[in-house]
């Protein structure tokens, strides 16, 4: 396993601490267009991904990819998660490996 370039597990409220960096995000799939995927994030903040998602792509999506600003991410890799997920759960997770026990996660 290469963990020379970790991927910082981001809601959308964090991804502005990451932008330029890798990271990794789930998000509800609201609309797919070519080249692109508009969701939410788990903590209900619209992320725009970009790259070709899966086909067929279910309603929540990881992307692991590179973050262009504080609401998009060019992602490199796309794994579909499926129809249901526990989003806040996902969430605090988020805040967890950003905050007391970053030093767990990277």
């Amino acid at each position: 396993m290469d963990t020379s370039s970790p991927a910082a597990f981001v809601n959308g409220g964090l991804l502005r601490m990451h932008v330029g960096r890798k990271v990794r995000a789930v998000i509800q799939v609201t609309r797919s267009d070519v080249g692109s995927v508009m969701g939410k994030s788990t903590d209900n903040r619209q992320l725009v991904v970009k790259g070709t998602p899966p086909v067929p792509l279910t309603s929540y999506v990881e992307v692991i990819g590179v973050a262009e600003n504080d609401n998009s991410i060019q992602a490199e890799i796309w794994t579909n998660f499926g129809d249901t997920f526990d989003a806040s759960s996902y969430d605090q997770l988020c805040q967890l490996a950003n905050g007391e026990f970053k030093h767990l996660f990277l």
